[in-house]
């Protein structure tokens, strides 16, 4: 009684802080200043380089002063370019999206760091670096809970574009943040380690070298567990299997994330799917989640194929909570699309849509989350998980539908792919294919 009575006062301060951020904000957006709107056009003209993985990975092999030092230049030049077309992306909305405030407060803040670096005073020494350095942090911080926050704008202004519209817009919008994210986190790993004796050297910047997918299983397995624990009142145990002791290069938060959200959804259907069917499962024991790991194979290709081919790593994760219906499969990786705090027809109550979600089984998680958007990134309940949100740069979004997605396109990103299959009554399994980043070349993302 107290948790629930402790829920919903949370979700009345949620809905109270969202309802005067939306009514103290109606007017259009303050167009850019002269200056920045000239830096804008500048460096708008000239389309960003693909990201190119070898080259961000080479500042940090072997870590020098000078590698450093070609790191800031890079940084200086890239990041701009492509805060400068995420920003003309934003200005590009239609009217009324651009008025709501969750949006606008995301342009303004857009524009606000695109001017800082655009304007930044080339660095030419580890002393300035360092001063770069606990800036491009800030900027970090600063733009926490970017995503979120336009999550929630997209919610209210989803009358006003096609779901084509808006998953086309947030494709753009997400991979943008990430490549902005990936170079600056680069970059100030790399600053943090220079002159660092006791820096991991399993590390080049933000990349481990030797991920181990059987640790950030246990590691997000644990995290979910408790979680689950918490929300529904018990949790499945999970099973490694396959060649556990694999390792491979990859950057370790953004597998944090994708196997946090495929656990999650692994973990609430299996215990939902328990709780209604525990009268025919006759005493038998919640079933567990699988993990599998499949290392790149062994056997190396032709020489004719070994300069195209690059080497992945698999995970298959694998439950048995009932499957995904036929109907919710097309649209399982839509934004905005949940089955948290569905009601026990299936479907959404539209008069209660934010009731359901505030009081359902991830409740607390929501909250937590709610209270992050328009707060400075304020934690509420479960403030563990906004802390694991910061370290991908993606705020907390539970209840909003966007953490299969935003999987995907995190395991996408690097040439990879995220597959979900179901077995309608059964279960799902999800297959993850993670391109090992020191086999990525030349390659460009």
């Amino acid at each position: 009684m107290l948790a629930t009575a402790s829920r919903r006062r949370a979700a009345h301060l949620c809905r109270r802080s969202l309802s005067y951020a939306v009514d103290s904000y109606r007017r259009a957006p303050e167009p850019a200043n002269a200056e920045v709107s000239q830096l804008l056009t500048q460096y708008a003209a000239h389309t960003p380089l693909p990201l190119n993985l070898a080259t961000l990975i080479s500042f940090g092999r072997p870590l020098t002063p000078e590698s450093v030092l070609s790191s800031v230049s890079y940084a200086l030049s890239e990041i701009p370019r492509r805060l400068a077309t995420r920003v003309r992306s934003l200005e590009a909305l239609p009217f009324i999206v651009g008025t709501n405030p969750y949006v606008a407060g995301t342009l303004n803040a857009y524009r606000e760091s695109f001017r800082l670096l655009a304007t930044y005073p080339a660095v030419r020494s580890l002393e300035e670096n360092a001063r770069f350095a606990e800036i491009l942090e800030q900027l970090v911080q600063r733009h926490a809970n970017d995503i979120p926050t336009m999550a929630k704008g997209f919610q209210e202004c989803s009358r006003y574009m096609s779901p084509l519209q808006i998953s086309t817009f947030l494709d753009g919008a997400i991979r943008n943040r990430i490549s902005v994210r990936l170079i600056a986190e680069q970059h100030i790993a790399l600053s943090h380690a220079v002159n660092n004796p006791e820096a991991d050297p399993a590390y080049t910047g933000v990349v481990n070298m030797a991920t181990s997918p059987r640790d950030m299983i246990r590691m997000c397995g644990s995290f979910v567990s408790e979680l689950c624990e918490a929300t529904l009142g018990m949790s499945p145990k999970i099973i490694i299997d396959g060649q556990v002791d694999s390792t491979f290069a990859y950057v370790p938060v953004h597998l944090e994330y994708i196997l946090t959200e495929v656990l999650k959804n692994s973990f609430r259907a299996t215990v939902e799917q328990y709780q209604r069917n525990k009268h025919l499962m006759s005493g038998a024991p919640l079933p567990p989640v699988l993990a599998t790991i499949s290392p790149p194979p062994l056997i190396p290709p032709s020489p004719a194929d070994a300069e195209k081919q690059n080497k992945f790593l698999s995970i298959r994760i694998r439950d048995q909570g009932g499957g995904v219906s036929a109907e919710n499969m097309a649209r399982i990786f839509s934004y905005g699309f949940t089955t948290a705090g569905r009601n026990a027809r299936g479907g959404m109550n539209d008069a209660h849509e934010e009731d359901d979600v505030l009081d359902g089984p991830y409740a607390a998680q929501y909250v937590g989350g709610g209270a992050a958007v328009g707060s400075g990134g304020e934690a509420g309940l479960f403030g563990e998980i906004t802390g694991k949100g910061l370290q991908t740069g993606l705020g907390t979004i539970a209840g909003l539908g966007y953490g299969l997605p935003m999987s995907r396109l995190y395991a996408k990103y690097f040439g990879g792919s995220m597959d979900l299959f179901s077995l309608e009554g059964w279960g799902s399994d999800v297959f993850l294919k993670l391109r090992c980043l020191d086999e990525a070349g030349d390659s460009d993302i």
